[in-house]
């Protein structure tokens, strides 16, 4: 067997195909990684610095992290030679004993399976949170029992690579263009995130956004049970506001489930992931006083709209997770004037003319990092005032001057971080550290 990636699915794929007897190469492209002698001491042998082809050929299975393009070539010689392909979450869900709850979508994804997670908690459920975020599927199968709920947050690079993945709560939240960085196009970026549908029967459910056009056309082939959830979309079945309360409306019956005061999140467009999590969780069998107590006790996650401080009048905000244009877009459309963003990096492609409106109508300028600097400037800067800043330190220091007084600076980079940072969480770290300092 071969894994390819040694990021955290990558890592725990292979230590779950080593405990049940497989051998396993590790193949990455970095020379050297941390847990190379524990994975040595587990049986598992390490190709670094690259991948060989005649690895990859003579496999008896490839095993792909999400981070991995299945494109590469020794992965493309592997399937050309007939060895089957499959990613991390279809590598362990043919051992999971328990069902699993599977969440996607361009935006929200983690505060929902978060949140997910800590309603079925709530009510007694056994239950693991990860995938996309946390722990890998792959690392949750010694925890798996018959009761087990499994919360998964599932990416496009997780699903484009499936085969019998089959959840028996499937979600999809939204979608809007992304990571066509990765993906050909937007159609391919849709048929990847419809595929959390694929295996689902009749007896499955999916649990769709019915104020979003494009999630119920990926949705429509679905075969399994549809409950949709909609804030706008007059539902006379489904998870929809009324009078105050998240209510779930069969027909003439309405059962209250979250009163929508309970909710602290900041920014409105997160009552819908609380609408999906109280959805799946409605199925599930929650009661709504445990969704009521996780949703008040739910302050968000770091990263995504996180209140980071105050600073003499300057409100600072991290939505680091906000990682494309329409993430980015939801995100200032919460504030009302005075706002700072901070806008750029990687780009992974989208219209970055999308945010006019709401910058105009909301920001004061805007300041751009970043590899996408001259497109966040060509996209904006007739409308508000665009400044250049070469790193994070500068970045913050102009917002905070710009914001004075009683503005909002807010993180909402609409773009990748590779080009400055590992991931978003460290960028989102960096954000924080450096706002710290300005006390």
């Amino acid at each position: 067997m071969v894994v390819v990636g040694a990021a955290r699915s990558g890592l725990a794929a292979a230590e779950l195909l080593a405990a049940r007897g497989a051998r396993v190469t590790l193949s990455d492209t970095r020379p050297q990684i941390a847990e190379a002698d524990a994975l040595r001491q587990r049986g598992v042998t390490l190709e670094l610095g690259g991948h060989e082809t005649a690895t990859f050929v003579h496999a008896d299975l490839v095993v792909l992290s999400p981070g991995v393009p299945p494109e590469q070539p020794a992965v493309a010689a592997a399937r050309a030679h007939g060895v089957p392909v499959i990613g991390e979450i279809e590598l362990a869900s043919q051992w999971l004993k328990g069902r699993v709850i599977a969440i996607t979508g361009t935006k929200g994804k983690s505060t929902t399976t978060a949140l997910t997670g800590r309603m079925l908690e709530q009510a007694g459920y056994h239950v693991t949170v990860g995938g996309n975020i946390g722990a890998p599927l792959s690392a949750q199968v010694d925890d798996s029992t018959p009761a087990s709920l499994h919360v998964v947050e599932t990416s496009s690079f997780q699903l484009e690579q499936i085969d019998r993945f089959r959840p028996w709560i499937a979600v999809m939240l939204n979608f809007s263009p992304d990571h066509l960085d990765r993906h050909p196009s937007v159609d391919a970026y849709g048929a990847a995130k419809a595929r959390i549908f694929e295996n689902q029967t009749s007896d499955d459910w999916a649990v769709i956004n019915a104020d979003d056009p494009a999630v119920l056309a990926l949705a429509r082939q679905a075969r399994a049970r549809h409950r949709a959830f909609a804030r706008r979309a007059p539902l006379d079945q489904g998870t929809v506001i009324d009078a105050g309360w998240i209510v779930d409306r069969q027909g003439s019956d309405r059962t209250p489930l979250v009163p929508v005061s309970a909710i602290h999140l900041l920014g409105p467009h997160l009552v819908y992931d609380v609408m999906a999590a109280a959805t799946v969780s409605a199925i599930a069998g929650a009661t709504p006083a445990a969704m009521t107590s996780a949703v008040e006790a739910f302050r968000g996650l770091e990263h995504a709209m996180e209140l980071v401080t105050e600073i003499d009048g300057v409100r600072f905000v991290n939505d680091s997770k906000a990682t494309n244009v329409e993430s980015a877009l939801r995100s200032i459309e919460s504030f009302d004037t005075g706002l700072v963003p901070i806008i750029g990096g990687r780009f992974k492609g989208g219209d970055l003319r999308l945010l006019r409106d709401a910058v105009q109508a909301r920001a004061r300028a805007v300041v751009a990092i970043g590899e996408a600097r001259p497109l966040v400037a060509d996209a904006l800067g007739d409308v508000v005032p665009v400044h250049e800043a070469d790193s994070m330190t500068a970045a913050v220091a102009s917002a905070f001057e710009l914001a004075k007084p009683s503005g909002v600076v807010l993180l909402a980079p609409a773009c990748a971080s590779f080009d400055m940072f590992r991931d978003y969480a460290e960028r989102g770290r960096a954000f924080k550290e450096i706002v710290a300092t300005l006390k």
